[in-house]
């Protein structure tokens, strides 16, 4: 197998430290549009199989054209959402598999946003599926962790767990702290303002997609792994757009434990007009205040050695058992800031975000994982996932829950 890596930043890095270890491809380049940035990831690891290029990923042709040159067979696009529709386009003009770990941006609705979908999340991917189908190629949309590791945890809990499934409830929570900031986000806040402020879907059998406020429905979750109960909040995620497509059940939700200072802050930026996109005229320049944001908080790849602590991400499925009994399940996957650091150099949230679309490489090359279209990870069969998640020495959980209140774990879960 042959990759080329679309991003140099956290999460690309991430993904050339975790994949030196494996023996599944025989050539990695990263590519970025500074390629400074990408040599100087590429020689931090030393591994002949790994090369480095210059490519502006907002420029389909180019990265076609990489592709090419490097007769890549497969395309990671490790750039923020917004990137994706011309990384996208070069995989099927070059013939390259795809992989990403977050879909096409939404577009709420224009008149009733927190009622009714606009343009959903992955929409101008999956609405390919026939072209990428007819070329025989595959794509799959939001191989990350949350999506893609949750999305996988779904269709264990189907396969293996449920007679039947009433809700999918993905959860997210960490203890993080990160030393000597006031805020510093441990992601890309470009899309953290884009997930977080965008109007949070739901999916529901009966009545499809529908929305809902920012921030609503809070609840306590209590996680597992010592990180404790944590308030969570709807937030808009590819999960519920994509599980549902593959894993039958009545009901689909994503919460994160987002945290009072981080919602203040979000809707402070909001309230400032700070999380636009559109360039607006700063003496004679066009910048967008969103990138302005970026530009003056820390970058969340450089934060490894200040941050401390344990994220965790999971899906809650309840249900009937295979035993015909009331069942709650929450399988999750916890990355502890310190054995990241330890074993690749890189902070828990993007390695944890990098883990998976690696070992989906590697079911690939493998042949383990096979298809041709426009797909999501709950395609797949998880069971492979979830043993290579162990080999690669970052296994999952299983914590048991009471089903009456699944919020609480069942003694010893």
């Amino acid at each position: 197998m042959r990759i080329l890596v679309i991003g140099a930043g956290g999460v690309g890095t991430a993904v050339a430290a975790i994949a030196r270890r494996r023996d599944f491809f025989d050539r990695l380049v990263l590519a970025d549009v500074d390629l400074a940035r990408a040599t100087a990831a590429v020689e931090r690891f030393g591994d002949a199989r790994f090369g480095a290029a210059q490519v502006n990923a907002a420029d389909a042709a180019a990265v076609a054209a990489l592709a090419s040159a490097e007769r890549a067979s497969v395309i990671l696009n490790a750039c923020d959402p917004r990137l994706n529709p011309p990384i996208f386009a070069a995989a099927l003009a070059a013939g390259c598999d795809y992989l990403d770990m977050a879909g096409t941006l939404s577009e709420p609705h224009p008149d009733r946003p927190y009622e009714l979908t606009g343009i959903k999340l992955a929409d101008a991917q999956l609405k390919q599926n026939a072209a990428w189908e007819s070329a025989g190629r595959l794509a799959i949309v939001g191989l990350g962790i949350e999506p893609g590791f949750s999305d996988l945890a779904a269709r264990y809990a189907a396969d293996h767990l449920f007679s039947e499934i009433d809700e999918i409830g993905v959860r997210d929570g960490a203890d993080l702290v990160i030393d000597g900031y006031d805020f510093a986000p441990t992601f890309s806040i470009w899309t953290m303002i884009e997930e977080c402020l965008n109007p949070p879907v739901i999916w529901e059998r009966d009545r499809g997609w529908f929305t809902t406020e920012p921030f609503s429905d809070p609840e306590v979750f209590d996680f597992p792994g010592g990180i404790g109960p944590i308030e969570c909040v709807n937030v808009e995620h590819e999960e519920v757009l994509l599980i549902p497509r593959w894993v039958d059940c009545r009901r689909v939700t994503f919460k994160y434990g987002l945290g009072d200072e981080v919602i203040e802050v979000l809707r402070t930026l909001h309230k400032l007009g700070l999380d636009g996109t559109v360039p607006i005229d700063v003496r004679g320049q066009r910048v967008s205040p969103r990138d302005v944001v970026a530009a003056v908080l820390p970058d969340p790849a450089a934060l490894g050695d200040r941050m401390r602590g344990r994220t965790c991400a999971g899906t809650l499925v309840t249900g009937t058992g295979i035993d015909g009994a009331p069942r709650a399940t929450y399988l999750h996957h916890i990355a502890d800031n310190a054995h990241t650091m330890d074993l690749d150099g890189c902070q828990a949230v993007v390695w944890q975000t990098a883990l998976s679309p690696v070992i989906g490489l590697e079911l690939l090359a493998s042949g383990t994982w096979s298809a041709a279209g426009v797909v999501g990870p709950a395609a797949f069969d998880a069971a492979p996932f979830l043993e290579l998640l162990a080999a690669y020495g970052a296994p999952h959980g299983v914590s048991e829950r009471d089903p009456a209140d699944p919020r609480v774990p069942l003694a010893g879960g």
